[in-house]
């Protein structure tokens, strides 16, 4: 979401707000994150054959996820796959490692848990944790939160955010999509892919995650993710969740001029009692 002052008009697209800042920061041009078509069964089946793979829960520019058995362990597993055409491209197979380091890290109960990564044929794999239950955005879609059940959601959110920084790693991208509830209402927050690690450095003076350091949904980033890159830190997850609370309660994003929580004609029932 840009945030402009008075009299100054915001940049052009957010591919142009990206490289502007690769090139801010001196940082070579890589292109967007491609959609992809995700593997068929069969053709993952023989690289997984301790997993019966039971289907595609969803798909974008780093890959695919489906929704498998693993019989060993008599568990659900969501194994993420990074399609063929993409670990050939190393730019994004070191965006995938890195994600598989990142998550490998957290361990908490309010982040989806990873069990393994690696590479199996031609396809790099992370085998996560299966949450059975929606996201955030499909929970909000069916209306069924209180203003009490909103808050206790956000808590575990912010434990999770909490946690993450005091291990080196920023989200960098939350958003409802990437907020999970299970069937028993626990929280978990998903997908670290684009997480900046804090402080690690490659190549010299260049973060990896630089050159991805404005990947994120427009809507729900920080100004600074888009204006100074290399400078982001935990407040920018905090802005970002900020966004997803306004937008919990009043049902809109905040965008432009726009009314406190408490003056929103659409505000959630019960909002002023907390």
């Amino acid at each position: 979401m840009w945030r402009s002052h008075p009299g100054k008009r915001p940049p052009g697209s957010l591919s142009e707000m990206r490289a502007a800042g690769r090139r801010r920061h001196g940082l070579p041009h890589f292109p967007e994150p491609r959609d992809i078509s995700p593997p068929p069964f069969e053709a993952l089946a023989p690289h997984f054959p301790d997993l019966e793979i039971l289907e595609l829960i969803g798909a974008g520019g780093m890959g695919a996820v489906y929704k498998a058995r693993q019989a060993k362990y008599d568990r659900f597993v969501a194994l993420k796959i990074l399609s063929f055409d993409l670990a050939a491209d190393p730019a994004f197979t070191e965006r995938f490692e890195r994600e598989a380091r990142v998550l490998g890290r957290l361990s908490h109960p309010n982040i989806v848990t990873e069990f393994d990564s690696g590479t199996s044929g031609p396809y790099a794999y992370l085998l996560m944790e299966f949450v059975d239950g929606v996201n955030f955005r499909q929970a909000m879609g069916a209306g069924r939160f209180s203003a009490e059940e909103a808050l206790s959601v956000v808590q575990e959110i912010c434990s999770a955010l909490q946690f993450a920084p005091k291990q080196g790693i920023l989200h960098r991208d939350i958003k409802p999509e990437n907020i999970l509830i299970d069937a028993k209402g626990r929280v978990k927050v998903a997908d670290f892919g684009i997480a900046k690690l804090v402080g690690e450095k490659v190549h010299g003076q260049v973060t990896l995650t630089l050159q991805g350091a404005t990947l994120g949904s427009p809507h729900y980033l920080a100004p600074e993710q888009i204006e100074s890159p290399g400078d982001v830190d935990q407040r920018a997850d905090i802005y970002s969740l900020g966004v997803v609370l306004y937008e919990l309660v009043t049902g809109e994003l905040p965008l432009g001029r726009f009314a406190p929580p408490s003056k929103s004609r659409r505000r959630m029932p019960g909002l002023m009692r907390l």
